[in-house]
């Protein structure tokens, strides 16, 4: 039977209403992106204010780059992860959505290029290009990282494009190695530890935020059907783990770099604190959005009623992706 979605109309008119078009989301979208950049060009200065902490050079758009960087490294990650899931769903459409994986490892390339050339010029913005020592990267551990990160993206992009798509895995995990080898350096008290830490925290929000948006583009493909409620309720429960993990790695990475006799005060009287006070805010309210579709999806008529909380689900998890890059951006304060 071919169901066919009746047309609406108002009742004076008695005619349908124009079909709408992708022009309005497109700007809807153009302008949330536009306003989530706001957050990591001015939360530098609004979280430093009054804590006697001084401002890195050019710190706004090194938290722009960084919340780059970490989307395009969700959005590749997210789609490999939904495929596997739905092809363990029985009876699914071959149907699914268009690959943003492409695009995702360009924005990554560009936005990975300019923390590169940060780097090359003493971790200063550079104002020209004969600032930029390219070969300087070659002679520290973050020009090295910085070199991976860029070139891991061009392959991601390559394989993205090539009969084997998964194959770009190995390029994304050598970006999430990089990330975690970077955020804590040699000097650091248990350095291996951080960055094991990093690495499992890095992968498990990659999965779940990149997972989420995928898993949404393919319901609203599939339509209405029993394996779009069965492709959510496995999104669902492997999601649930990948929180557990985040929580744990998060907690633990901050009593490393707060002690737990600081944290309440470091909280309120830091940068770094008072931006992940707003991140935990953040993610404690995308945990009451997945526990609402969870909830929906178990015990609604129509499991997938459980779209409409996911949705406000992956637009807060945009924001916390942002403002994980503003943290990276910010002095950490470690006290030992």
């Amino acid at each position: 039977m071919t169901l066919i979605r009746p047309s609406t109309g108002t009742p004076d008119a008695g005619g349908p209403l124009p079909r709408r078009t992708g022009t309005g989301r497109a700007v809807a979208v153009l302008v949330l992106v536009a306003l989530g950049a706001l957050i990591p060009l001015l939360g530098p200065s609004a979280a430093l204010h009054g804590t006697g902490e001084a401002a890195a050079p050019g710190d706004g758009g090194i938290a722009l780059l960084r919340a780059v960087l970490f989307a395009a490294l969700c959005v590749p990650v997210g789609e490999l992860f939904v495929n596997r899931l739905a092809r363990a769903v029985p009876g699914a459409p071959r149907t699914m959505p268009r690959s943003w994986a492409v695009y995702a490892a360009g924005a990554g390339f560009v936005a990975a290029l300019g923390l590169a050339s940060v780097v090359a010029t003493g971790n200063l913005v550079p104002h020209s290009l004969a600032e930029i020592d390219v070969g300087g990267l070659y002679d520290s551990r973050d020009g090295k990282l910085a070199l991976v990160e860029v070139n891991a993206f061009l392959v991601a992009g390559l394989c993205a494009r090539s009969a084997r798509p998964a194959s770009q895995a190995w390029p994304l995990a050598a970006v999430v190695v990089a990330e975690a080898l970077r955020a804590h350096p040699p000097t650091e008290h248990g350095p291996l530890v951080g960055s094991g830490l990093t690495l499992v925290h890095l992968t498990c929000a990659a999965l779940w935020v990149g997972g989420l948006l995928y898993a949404l583009r393919t319901l609203r493909g599939w339509g209405p059907s029993e394996a779009g409620s069965a492709l959510l309720g496995l999104y669902a429960r492997v999601a649930a783990v990948l929180l557990a993990a985040i929580t744990a790695t998060g907690v633990w990475s901050t009593l490393r770099r707060m002690p737990p006799e600081t944290v309440l005060d470091q909280l309120t009287s830091t940068a770094y604190g008072r931006v992940l006070l707003a991140k935990v805010l953040l993610v404690v309210a995308v945990a009451a959005l997945a526990l609402w579709a969870r909830l929906r999806l178990r015990r609604a008529p129509d499991p997938l009623t459980a779209c409409s909380p996911a949705r406000a689900e992956v637009a807060l998890l945009g924001v916390v992706v942002v403002v994980s890059g503003l943290l990276t951006a910010l002095p950490v304060p470690i006290r030992w």
